[in-house]
C-alpha cells in the first residue's frame, strides 16, 4: 500500500510539473513553416497573439515568431518599444497584411505619436534578417530576428490588429483589447 502511495504522489508531482510547464508556454504545439521552431513561447492576454522566441546570448539577439489571428481582410503588428515609457508611440513595428496578389508582405515602421504616418523605415535597432510573414489558418505569422535594443533580455513589447481599406492599413479599434496589447517581456528568462 506505501508503495502505490509513493508511485501515485510521484505521478502526481510528473504531473503537476508538466501542467506548470504547459501553463507557463501554453502555445507549445504550434508549427512553423520550413521546420521553424522555437525555444519559448507565451500566449499573450489580448487579441488571440502569441509570441514564440529563442534568444542568443552570444550576439543578444532573439529569433522571434508573432502569430495572430485575423481574418484576410485585416493587418496585425508586433514591434519593441526601446524607450522608457512603453506603449504605442516610439514603438518599432513590423506590420503585416495581404496584398493585391495574395502574398503577405511585412512594413517596418517607427510610430512617431498616436496617429501615425505607416512609412516603411529603418528601425532603430539592427534586424539582421529581412522579416517575413505568413498567413495561414486564419492567422497572420511575423517572423523576425531582432537585436535585442541596448543589448538588454527585457523589452516594452507591443502588438495590434486592425482593418484593411482597399489594400490600406487602417486604425486599430480602440477596444479595451486593443489599449491593453502591451507587455515587459523577458528574452531570457520568458
Amino acid at each position: 500500500m506505501a508503495r502505490l502511495l509513493l508511485v501515485l504522489v510521484a505521478t502526481t508531482m510528473l504531473l503537476l510539473a508538466a501542467g506548470a510547464t504547459a501553463q507557463q508556454h501554453g502555445c507549445e504545439n504550434a508549427t512553423f513553416q520550413a521546420g521553424r521552431s522555437f525555444e519559448r513561447c507565451h500566449t499573450l492576454p489580448v487579441l488571440e497573439a502569441s509570441l514564440y522566441w529563442t534568444y542568443h546570448a552570444a550576439n543578444g539577439t532573439a529569433e522571434i515568431a508573432f502569430r495572430a489571428q485575423s481574418n484576410a481582410t485585416g493587418w496585425v503588428a508586433w514591434g519593441i518599444n526601446p524607450s522608457a515609457s512603453g506603449g504605442m508611440a516610439g514603438s518599432n513595428v513590423f506590420v503585416a497584411s495581404l496584398g493585391g496578389s495574395g502574398a503577405v508582405s511585412v512594413l517596418t515602421t517607427i510610430l512617431k505619436t498616436t496617429s501615425p504616418t505607416l512609412d516603411n523605415t529603418t528601425l532603430s535597432f539592427a534586424v539582421p534578417v529581412p522579416p517575413t510573414a505568413e498567413y495561414a489558418a486564419g492567422a497572420y505569422t511575423i517572423y523576425v530576428t531582432v537585436a535585442l535594443p541596448g543589448n538588454s533580455t527585457q523589452q516594452n513589447t507591443v502588438w495590434q490588429a486592425g482593418p484593411l481599406s482597399g489594400g490600406a492599413i487602417m486604425a486599430h479599434l480602440m477596444s479595451r483589447p486593443n489599449l491593453q496589447s502591451v507587455k515587459r517581456q523577458d528574452f531570457l528568462s520568458g
